[in-house]
């Protein structure tokens, strides 16, 4: 059984860094795709990035590209997203995702079958 459970978010000033962790507690870290969507209220949960099973596959939405970092800890059933030189509008719920196939694109949401909690991150100016 997939169990998701984000934790790393906080407040931080413009230009800092955070890195966020998506462990699997259900210790099923198996041959999946993983990702990490963010949601402001109001608005759609937009995609940010994902990292296949082995890590070769990686991929960023255009805006954090070169700032954010995604990777896997096998050793610890756990994926991370160091996120860097972050701006006001990173402020979101960040969510991370697991899915057992991708059948279009692991930029989409309706791919992931499991998902965590979230963990909140604001960005002060």
């Amino acid at each position: 059984q997939v169990q998701l459970v984000e934790s790393g978010g906080g407040f931080v000033q413009a230009g800092g860094s955070l890195r966020l962790s998506c462990a699997d507690s259900g210790r099923s870290f198996s041959n999946y795709m993983m990702a990490w969507f963010r949601q402001v209220p109001g608005k759609e949960r937009e995609f940010v990035s994902a990292i296949s099973w082995k890590g070769g596959n990686i991929y960023y939405a255009d805006d954090v590209k070169g700032r954010f970092t995604i990777s896997r800890e096998y050793a610890k059933s756990t994926m991370y997203l160091q996120m860097n030189s972050l701006k006001a509008e990173d402020t979101a719920t960040y969510y991370c995702a697991a899915a057992f196939t991708i059948a279009n694109s692991p930029t989409r949401e309706d791919e992931y079958d499991f998902w965590g909690q979230g963990t909140h991150v604001t960005v002060s100016s």
